[in-house]
């Protein structure tokens, strides 16, 4: 059962919040356990080429597969044959297997690994080492893991973490820095920056700069600033927007940031596969108000064919504020480790 990511996670300070972290303190603490023992047991193996691991510390939500997308694409413009690798989250397929957009629906693979196909090779494989040996097998010179920095099956050439950059009065990425289920953290904030190569903060596109205690949370580590950028203007008239995406409310401001004339607007459950009466639930909704239907394009693939039939997707990509600079941190760091 898919559930609502609570916004709640997000805040630092609140009553209401810290009376609910308290009482599910004790859980975070077996988590945190749990994941910091598999970690020092593991055995990195070597695929036999280099893997840029993008990963977050929280549970959903920074834009993980947007970066990937956009690193899959620099290390192309570079003459590099990168492939993306994906544990395939939402599809019934165990891999390894190519994901292949024309064959594969969102319920085989998992909704983000199609996404990646679109511009490049792209696998997925519950045992990531048997992915990466098939991929490099496949002639991959390079390898980009989604949502791969708390799994440790690989040796990594890089460690990057994605951070949601928007900080909206008590909202932080982190909120109190508690672990699941008390809080957003995959693991506590030291635990994870410590094997982290760089972080990326993916900021809000309606913000000039990034907040400066945020950039404070790094220490020394170096620190590349992403925008999520439509690819075109959201659809016009009047829309009923809908959305499946860890933070579903960000995509509502997003929409209205962009000018769409937004009357209303369904939040889904992340990965939600919609069913009949969801889709008649929108279409009833959008009659009311005369309206289209939009939606991101990691909701938009999870549709069937006649389900998306007057949806439209609005895509974002991410773009790096120093492309220059981003792309010659990954170059050195692949070159110094062949």
């Amino acid at each position: 059962m898919k559930l609502n990511t609570p916004r709640w996670w997000y805040v630092r300070d609140s009553n209401h919040a810290r009376i609910t972290r308290t009482a599910l303190k004790p859980l975070g603490w077996v988590w945190a356990a749990a994941t910091a023992r598999r970690i020092a047991k593991a055995a990195p193996v070597d695929p036999g080429g280099p893997v840029i691991s993008v990963g977050n510390l929280t549970v959903g939500g920074s834009g993980k597969t947007p970066v990937a997308r956009e690193i899959l694409r620099l290390l192309r413009d570079r003459g590099l044959d990168a492939h993306a690798l994906s544990r395939g989250y939402g599809g019934r397929l165990e891999g390894p297997t190519q994901v292949d957009p024309a064959v594969h629906a969102a319920a085989d693979v998992g909704d983000e690994p199609l996404m990646l196909a679109q511009g490049s090779p792209a696998w997925i494989a519950r045992d990531r080492v048997a992915g990466a040996k098939a991929a490099v097998a496949e002639g991959a010179q390079a390898l980009v893991l989604d949502d791969g920095h708390q799994n440790p099956a690989l040796n990594k050439t890089v460690s990057l973490i994605v951070v949601d950059g928007e900080t909206r009065g008590d909202e932080w990425p982190f909120g109190d820095g508690s672990v699941f289920p008390s809080g957003p953290m995959r693991e506590p904030l030291k635990a994870g920056l410590a094997r982290a190569d760089a972080v990326v903060i993916l900021a809000p596109t309606d913000a000039e700069t990034v907040d400066g205690e945020l950039f404070r949370t790094f220490g020394d580590l170096p620190i590349f600033v992403a925008r999520l950028t439509p690819e075109g203007p959201p659809p016009s008239g009047a829309q009923v927007g809908f959305a499946g995406i860890a933070k579903p409310w960000k995509v509502e401001r997003s929409l209205k940031a962009a000018g769409c004339d937004l009357v209303d607007f369904v939040p889904f459950p992340d990965h939600a596969a919609y069913s009949h009466r969801d889709m008649a639930f929108l279409r009833d909704r959008a009659a009311v108000f005369g309206a289209g239907l939009v939606t991101t394009e990691k909701d938009w693939v999870r549709l069937t064919p006649a389900q998306r039939v007057d949806v439209t997707a609005w895509p974002v990509v991410a773009r790096f504020e120093d492309e220059a600079a981003f792309a010659a941190f990954l170059t050195e760091r692949i070159q110094s480790a062949r």
